[in-house]
């Protein structure tokens, strides 16, 4: 992969409205300069497959944010795949208690996929983990649903919040589950240029 000249006056675009993924740059020093979630249909394709589905919805929602060499834009996107099978965000609650009822005492994948481009130059990495579900009761499942942490989640959950406690075993990348994995992150930031750890006090 080739790495570019760290520049410091690197402008940076999150091209996401996810406010995890503004707190796990944080963690890396990172302060957008600019947050721009893109439009994109998030559909999926006949027979996608969830590898190939996130690293085209990343890939799309990248070509749809304008960059020139001056700044370096960033996109992700995550799924939760039981098998060939793509949970993304539930439309309604009912939606989110038939996903949970799927993953109850399974394993699933959480792949996340992120997208980094400066000018003309793209970088792409896909990061998948596997995430244990232990077995949920009816009153797991429905106190859940009446936190309302569902919303907006892929999968119907998420690590960070409740659903935490139904989750006894993960192999892979956590901040990838949560939807920004930061070492890959981290690489790909570097190799367009853009210097890490800067607004670390």
């Amino acid at each position: 992969m080739t790495t570019l000249t760290p520049d410091s006056t690197l402008k940076l675009i999150l091209g996401s409205g996810s406010p995890r993924r503004l707190e796990l740059l944080a963690q890396l020093g990172v302060t957008p300069d600019a947050v721009q979630p893109p439009d994109v249909d998030e559909d999926v394709r006949k027979a996608e497959l969830p590898r190939d589905y996130v690293k085209r919805i990343a890939a799309e929602k990248l070509a749809a944010i304008p960059a020139d060499d001056n700044t370096v834009v960033l996109c992700a996107d995550t799924t939760v795949a039981l098998g060939r099978r793509i949970m993304g965000k539930p439309n309604d609650a009912g939606e989110a208690a038939a996903f949970l009822y799927a993953l109850s005492g399974r394993r699933h994948k959480v792949i996340t996929a992120i997208a980094v481009k400066r000018g003309d130059r793209t970088w792409l990495r896909d990061v998948q983990s596997t995430v244990a579900f232990k077995q949920l009761s009816d009153a797991d499942v429905n106190a859940y649903l009446a936190s309302h942490d569902w919303q907006g989640k892929a999968g119907g959950y998420a690590i960070q919040g409740p659903a935490g406690a139904f989750i006894p075993w993960i192999n892979g990348s956590y901040t990838g589950i949560v939807g920004l994995p930061l070492t890959e992150t981290a690489g790909l930031l570097t190799a367009a240029g853009y210097p890490l750890y800067k607004d670390i006090p």
